[in-house]
C-alpha cells in the first residue's frame, strides 16, 4: 500500500506554489487584504491599552480599596484572633500547651548553654591583646571577630535547641514552637549582633559611625525592637493561618504593615539629630552637599517608609499577595534606611585606603582632597547601583529583561539602559579623570621651586607629563561625556544619526570659517609634540619674554619677570627660544685695581667653588663648580677678572647672589678692594709748595670741581646716548 504524502499548506513551499499559480491581481487583493487585517489588529491592540487617565484611577482604587477592605474588617479583628488563639487552645488542651511551652523552654535553656560552653572555648583560644582601635583595620578585625564569635553562637544555639526540641516535642508541637523559635528568638539576637558590630553602644571606641553613647543606645535599642516586632509580625500571620484564621478575615498583615512604617517613621522623626551626625561622619574635608545630604536624610527616612507603604499596598490592591510573600517593601525599605551606615563605610574606607598624598603644600593638598571626592562619588554610585540590584532583586524584576522589553515596556527599559548607560559613563569619566589628575599632582609637586624674583631668566620650568596631562585630561573628560551622552541619548530611542551628521556639517562650516583657529590648534600640537616648551620655563616668542604660565588648546600665556602677560596664538610663533632647558651657564665679572694679583684672585674663585659644592644648600644645584676664567680684559679703571659656573635653570640666581656675598667678603678679608672710577687732578708745582694760603685753596678746590662736574656731565650725556 502506497503511503501518501500530506503537504503542510502553510509550509513556505505550498506558499510559493500557490502564489506562482495566481495571478497578478490575484496577489495585490491578497496583500491588500492582508495589510487591512494587520492594521485593524493594532488599531485592536491600541484600543485594549488602557490610557493614562485610567491607569492613574487604577492605581488609586488599587490603593484605597485595601484600605477600605482593612477598615470594613476591623470589628471582627479581634474576634478571628481570638478564634485563631481557641483553636490553639483546642488542638493541643490546656496540659498540651503547658507541655509546649514547658519542652520549647527546655530547648530553649539546651540550645543557650551550648552556645555559652562553645564561646568560652572559642574565646580561650582566642589571642587576647589589646585590639588597634587607632586604625580602621585594627577596629574591622576586632568587630568582625566578635560578630563572628556571636554568629558562631547563635548556629551552636538554634542547632542544638532544633535538635533537642525535635527529641522532646511532637511534630504537631514543632509546628509551633519552630517559627517561635525563629522569629521571636533567634531574629531580634542577630539583629542585635548585626547592631552592636555598626554602633556599638556601649564600646564608643569600636563605633563605626560617628554618634554619641545616647544616640548609640537609641538606635541600638529600636534597631533590634524593628527586627522583634517584624518577628512577632511573621509568627502572628503563620500562627492564624496554621490555626484556621485566613488573612482575608483578618486582614491582620494591613495593620502590621502600617504599624510597622509608623513605627519607623517615629525613629526618624525622635532620632533626627542622631541620623544627622552619624551622616555627617568625621571627615573633617565634607562638602556642602554632605552637610545638607545629612540634614535631609531622616526626611528622606520619613519618606522613604511611607512610600514603600504605599507601593505596597498598591500592590496588595492589584491583587498581587505572592509578590508580597516575601515581603519586598521591608526589604527596600531596609537598604533605603541603611543609606548612611553605606555612606559612612564609603567615606570611612577612602579615607584609611586612599593612598597617601603626593608630596607637600597646597597644590598637593588640594589634589588630595580632589582625588578624594572622586573616589567618594564613584563609591556612591557603584552602592546606589548594589542597592537598585537589590531592590529590584527583591521585587522580582529582572532589569535586563525591562531594558530589552518592547511595546508596554518599552519606555521603561530605556530608561533604564539610560540610567545605566549615565553610570557608567560617569564612572569611568571619574576614574579617568581620578588617574590623570594623580599624575598630573606627582609631576607637579616634582617641580622645583625657584627665586623667580631674583632676576629676569625664570624658573626651571616643569616636566612635559605635567604641560602635557592638562590638555590629555581635557580631551579625554570632552570624549567620555561625548561617546557616553551620545550612547545614552540613543538608548532613549532617538536616532542619533542625524546628531552625528549635523556635527560633521557644524564641524565642517567651523573649519572653514575659521582656518586661524584650525592653524593654532595644528601648530600647538606640534610644539607640543617637539617638547618646544613646557609650563613654567622662560623663553622668548619673537621677541616676547616671559615664563610660560598657562597652555591651552590654541594658545599659551607668558608672564614676563615683571608681571605682564602675553597671550600668544600657536600659529603666529615662528620661533621658541627656549632659556630654561637643561643647563644654563652664569659668567660673572669683577673688576679690581691694576695692582692686583690674578693668581690670588684665581685661588679666591676657586676656593669660593669648592666650598658651595660642599654646601648642602647649594650642591645639588650646581652643575659645574664656580671657577676663575682668568682676565677677561682692562678697562680705565682695573683689571676685569671673570668667573663662571654651570647649574640647574632656575637656580643661578640665587647661586649669584651667594657668590656675590661669599667674593666680597673674600676680598675683604684679603685685603683686595674693587676697582672704582676715580677723578684726579693734576696742578703743577702744587707739590713744591707746601703752605698755601687761602686763596690758593679756594683756586685748588674751584678746579677740583670744575673736573668733577666735567666728568659727571660727560657721563650724564654718554648715558643719555647710550639709551
Amino acid at each position: 500500500m502506497a503511503t501518501q504524502t500530506t503537504v503542510d499548506p502553510e509550509s513556505p513551499e505550498a506558499v510559493r506554489e500557490l502564489v506562482a499559480r495566481m495571478s497578478d491581481d490575484q496577489v495585490r487583493a491578497m496583500l491588500l487584504e492582508r495589510l487591512d487585517a494587520v492594521a485593524l489588529a493594532e488599531t485592536a491592540t491600541a484600543a485594549a491599552r488602557p490610557t493614562l487617565t485610567e491607569m492613574f484611577n487604577a492605581t488609586w482604587a488599587a490603593f484605597y480599596t485595601p484600605i477600605l477592605d482593612a477598615i470594613t474588617h476591623l470589628p471582627v479583628l479581634v474576634a478571628k484572633q481570638s478564634e485563631a488563639v481557641g483553636n490553639f487552645l483546642a488542638t493541643f488542651g490546656p496540659g498540651g500547651v503547658l507541655s509546649l511551652v514547658g519542652l520549647t523552654a527546655i530547648a530553649l535553656i539546651a540550645g543557650y548553654a551550648a552556645e555559652r560552653l562553645v564561646l568560652a572555648l572559642v574565646h580561650r583560644r582566642a589571642d587576647r591583646k589589646d585590639p588597634d582601635t587607632g586604625t580602621l583595620p585594627g577596629m574591622l578585625s576586632f568587630l568582625i571577630r566578635r560578630l563572628w564569635r556571636e554568629i558562631l553562637g547563635l548556629i551552636v544555639f538554634y542547632v542544638v535547641a532544633r535538635t533537642v526540641g525535635q527529641l522532646l516535642l511532637t511534630p504537631q508541637q514543632i509546628t509551633v514552637a519552630a517559627p517561635a523559635v525563629k522569629y521571636l528568638v533567634l531574629l531580634p539576637r542577630l539583629a542585635a549582633a548585626l547592631s552592636r558590630f555598626a554602633i556599638a553602644p556601649k564600646q564608643p571606641g569600636y563605633r563605626l559611625v560617628s554618634i554619641n553613647d545616647t544616640w548609640a543606645a537609641y538606635f541600638h535599642r529600636h534597631f533590634v525592637g524593628l527586627a522583634l516586632f517584624i518577628g512577632v509580625g511573621f509568627f502572628l500571620i503563620g500562627f492564624n493561618i496554621r490555626f484556621d484564621v485566613p488573612l482575608a478575615d483578618t486582614r491582620i498583615g494591613f495593620w502590621l504593615s502600617i504599624a510597622l512604617h509608623i513605627y519607623i517613621i517615629a525613629i526618624a522623626w525622635f532620632g533626627r539629630e542622631g541620623l544627622t551626625d552619624m551622616m555627617l561622619g568625621t571627615d573633617p574635608d565634607r562638602t556642602v552637599f554632605d552637610a545638607q545630604l545629612a540634614r535631609s536624610y531622616p526626611y528622606f527616612a520619613m519618606a522613604a517608609a511611607a512610600v514603600t507603604w504605599m507601593v505596597a499596598n498598591i500592590v496588595a490592591g492589584y491583587g498581587y499577595f505572592g509578590l508580597l510573600a516575601t515581603a519586598p517593601h521591608i526589604k527596600t525599605m531596609f537598604w533605603l534606611l541603611m543609606t548612611p551606615l553605606i555612606d559612612t563605610a564609603i567615606r570611612g574606607l577612602v579615607r584609611h585606603l586612599q593612598p597617601t598624598m603626593i608630596g607637600e603644600g597646597p597644590v598637593a593638598e588640594q589634589a588630595y582632597r580632589s582625588n578624594k571626592r572622586s573616589l567618594i562619588r564613584i563609591g556612591r554610585v557603584l552602592a546606589i547601583g548594589f542597592i537598585v540590584l537589590i531592590i529590584a532583586n527583591a521585587w522580582d524584576i529582572d532589569l535586563r529583561g525591562v531594558a530589552t522589553a518592547g511595546d508596554g515596556s518599552q519606555v521603561a527599559g530605556n530608561i533604564i539602559e539610560f540610567i545605566i548607560i549615565c553610570a557608567v559613563g560617569y564612572v569611568v569619566y571619574e576614574l579617568t579623570s581620578l588617574w590623570i589628575n594623580r599624575r598630573l599632582t606627582r609631576e607637579r609637586t616634582a617641580e622645583v621651586t625657584t627665586d623667580q624674583a631674583a632676576g629676569e631668566g625664570g624658573g626651571a620650568g616643569g616636566s612635559r607629563l605635567a604641560t602635557v596631562l592638562p590638555l590629555i585630561l581635557m580631551a579625554a573628560q570632552v570624549a567620555i561625556a561625548t561617546i557616553f551622552g551620545l550612547l545614552a541619548v540613543g538608548s532613549l530611542g532617538i536616532d542619533i544619526t542625524p546628531l552625528l551628521a549635523g556635527a560633521g556639517i557644524l564641524g565642517l562650516a567651523i573649519g572653514f570659517g575659521a582656518q586661524k583657529l584650525v592653524t593654532d590648534i595644528v601648530s600647538g600640537i606640534f610644539f607640543l609634540i617637539d617638547d618646544a616648551f613646557r609650563v613654567g620655563e622662560y623663553v622668548d616668542v619673537g621677541g616676547t619674554m616671559g615664563s610660560v604660565e598657562k597652555i591651552s588648546i590654541r594658545s599659551m600665556q607668558l608672564r614676563h619677570h615683571r608681571g605682564n602677560v602675553h597671550t600668544i596664538p600657536y600659529g603666529s610663533i615662528d620661533k621658541v627660544t627656549n632659556f630654561s632647558r637643561d643647563w644654563v651657564i652664569m659668567k660673572l665679572m669683577f673688576t679690581v685695581p691694576f695692582e692686583t694679583d690674578p693668581n690670588k684672585v684665581k685661588k679666591i674663585f676657586k676656593k669660593i667653588g669648592a666650598e658651595m659644592m660642599e654646601d648642602p644648600l647649594f650642591k645639588d644645584d650646581f652643575l659645574e663648580p664656580f671657577k676663575s676664567q682668568g682676565v677677561f680684559q682692562f678697562d680705565d679703571v682695573g683689571i676685569v677678572m671673570r668667573g663662571k659656573f654651570m647649574a640647574k635653570p632656575g637656580t643661578q640666581f640665587t647661586i649669584r647672589k651667594e657668590i656675590y656675598n661669599r667674593v666680597r667678603n673674600e676680598f675683604k678679608a684679603n685685603g683686595i678692594e674693587f676697582a672704582r672710577r676715580e677723578v684726579r687732578v693734576e696742578m703743577p708745582g702744587v707739590d713744591d709748595n707746601e703752605n698755601l694760603d687761602d686763596a690758593e685753596k679756594a683756586a685748588v678746590k674751584a678746579a677740583v670741581t670744575g673736573a668733577v662736574d666735567a666728568n659727571l656731565k660727560s657721563a650724564e650725556a654718554a648715558a643719555a646716548e647710550s639709551k
